[in-house]
């Protein structure tokens, strides 16, 4: 087939590399736009333009796909199929009429639970202990087209969003090198989704990383590392945010201390009460500092039991 591919980070690049395996030809990837990175603000490609160009492949990457030439460019190019992974945009009806046999998408769940930019994260974030990937014709709706084909995959209770990123992108790639055969026979079955029992996973913001020490010890631990180790959960100390990177909830007998109330601090880390349970902070970063063991911050913090996140602080 001749294909157009659209997809922007890490998780859509073997999916990309599974259409070049299964000898198919990629006409064009539509990507995002450079953006800049780290300190220096570095101009940096996306992870598929790094792959499409050491492959030789031709990139383009408008900023709104909905109003630039690469409507008219992918028209143009009259491919079979479409396949899009992590994009990042919706496709407007006239980039989803162009193929003959369709667009599909490479989505990190299991529709229809978790529509939406970050289905990986939200997963976690929620306590799930099972997640997947949904192969799935392209509708005008937000990820709502029928289904093709799916793979479960378990959720470790020790996953961050990194390790299941990685999972689900080895599981994605190989769903999709089993399902093209059967799209470019035109036999690929079509499942319309439930919508009733649709869920939603919208992009995170920084409100998501806040955390609320009257949740449970459990719930702030799943949120922690859903968000890890893009952003990191983060609460204030002495009024300047202090991310949380690692952290587990622990067995420790009832108190009445307000959550937020720091219960114990030593080499194991930092003790701190919840709305229910004890969450034991391992890895943390303070404003201005780098990441860091909670044991090594400790040796000049001044941290005493009493103490209390979330608000002033103490030091």
């Amino acid at each position: 087939m001749r294909i157009v591919f659209m997809g922007t980070p890490e998780f859509a690049v073997p999916s990309l590399e599974a259409i070049l395996e299964a000898g198919h030809t990629v006409e064009l990837v539509v990507t995002q736009p450079d953006r800049p990175k780290g300190r220096k603000k570095t101009l940096t490609p996306p992870p598929v333009k790094e792959a499409a160009l050491l492959r030789g492949l031709e990139t383009a990457q408008p900023e709104r796909l909905r109003k630039s030439e690469t409507v008219d460019r992918i028209a143009a190019l009259k491919p079979d199929l479409i396949v899009t992974a992590a994009y990042g945009q919706i496709l407007p009806k006239a980039v989803l009429d162009v193929p003959r046999l369709g667009c599909i998408n490479v989505h990190g769940s299991l529709l229809p639970r978790y529509r939406g930019g970050a289905p990986i994260q939200r997963a976690i974030m929620n306590g799930e202990t099972k997640t997947g990937v949904t192969i799935m014709y392209m509708a005008e709706g937000l990820d709502t087209g029928d289904m093709i084909s799916v793979v479960e995959v378990p959720i470790a209770d020790d996953d961050t969003s990194g390790t299941l990123f990685a999972k689900l992108t080895v599981a994605g790639a190989k769903l999709l090198a089993e399902t093209l055969p059967a799209i470019e026979a035109g036999i690929a079955t079509a499942t319309p989704q439930n919508h009733d029992e649709a869920t939603y996973a919208p992009n995170l913001t920084r409100d998501d990383e806040r955390i609320d020490w009257g949740r449970t010890a459990r719930g702030i631990y799943d949120q922690v590392r859903g968000l890890s180790p893009m952003a990191g959960g983060f609460t204030l100390w002495n009024g300047e945010p202090f991310k949380v990177w690692g952290c587990s909830p622990i067995q420790r007998g009832a108190s009445a201390d307000e959550p937020g109330t720091v219960l114990d601090a030593s080499d194991d880390g930092i003790v701190v009460q919840t709305g229910e349970g004890a969450l034991l902070l391992t890895v943390i970063q303070p404003a201005g500092k780098k990441a860091m063991g909670a044991a090594e911050w400790l040796k000049g913090a001044r941290l005493t039991p009493g103490a209390s996140f979330g608000g002033g602080g103490e030091a």
